[in-house]
């Protein structure tokens, strides 16, 4: 069964053929990170910049969560942490696109390698959110063509059948390639997991298991599937 259960959830990682899964050197990478808010969204974002910037890359974030004040100052707290510059345009209720814009032309102009890329969470309707992050991926396309770009959706582990329509829907919109599973430190196991990987074909790409900087891990199928089973 265990077998079974790894296989299920490194499908979509081998037939993508990336099985590990890092930014490319020496090459502009935009990681768009979307997802609802309270899924721990901007915490993710600090935390692989930490990453990013422990590993050697040349690191930046985009604060293009516009639509919450606090989104912007939250993720400066992160960026500040892991010693990352945070590109954000001080005005009220920006254009998240052009935040987006001006954060790819400072990472080119830096030789930046990889762009974190925070996206609104919640507007007035799901229609005006997803035209949105359309929108941001449509300049991301223009501005960076020869970008490395992967779409994350930062999904509440806890939110069972919920957090499946979630990734439904941002898959749509953001063009997604994986998906980073938040708050497994809790008594939730991820259920969600092995229905996010069967129904959408989205490979689990990190899990955060805790508050800290440090709390964010490459995904295992292993690791996953003894914990899942365990107990």
């Amino acid at each position: 069964m265990k077998k079974i259960l790894r296989d299920m959830l490194d499908a979509p990682s081998k037939a993508s053929q990336k099985t590990t899964f890092t930014p490319e050197k020496e090459t502009l990478n935009i990681w768009l990170i979307t997802g609802v808010n309270g899924a721990g969204k901007t915490t993710t974002i600090g935390k692989i910049a930490h990453l990013g910037q422990k590993s050697g890359y040349k690191c930046l974030i985009g604060a293009a969560d516009t639509f919450r004040a606090a989104a912007v100052e939250q993720v400066k707290v992160w960026g500040s942490r892991s010693g990352v510059e945070v590109i954000s345009n001080p005005g009220k209720n920006t254009d998240p696109a052009a935040v987006v814009f001006d954060a790819i032309a400072a990472a080119q102009a830096r030789q930046t390698e990889l762009l974190l890329v925070d996206t609104a969470g919640r507007l007035q309707n799901k229609k005006n959110l997803m035209d949105e992050l359309s929108k941001i991926r449509r300049i991301i396309d223009k501005k960076a063509p020869n970008a490395k770009v992967e779409s994350l959706l930062v999904l509440d582990a806890t939110l069972g059948q919920n957090g499946l329509r979630q990734a439904e829907v941002f898959s749509q919109a953001a063009q997604l390639s994986g998906v980073v599973l938040t708050k497994l430190d809790g008594t939730a196991k991820g259920g969600v997991a092995l229905a996010v990987v069967q129904q959408l074909g989205l490979p689990i790409r990190f899990i955060g298991a805790g508050e800290g900087i440090e709390d964010l891990r490459p995904f295992s199928s292993y690791e996953f599937v003894e914990a899942l089973l365990s107990g």
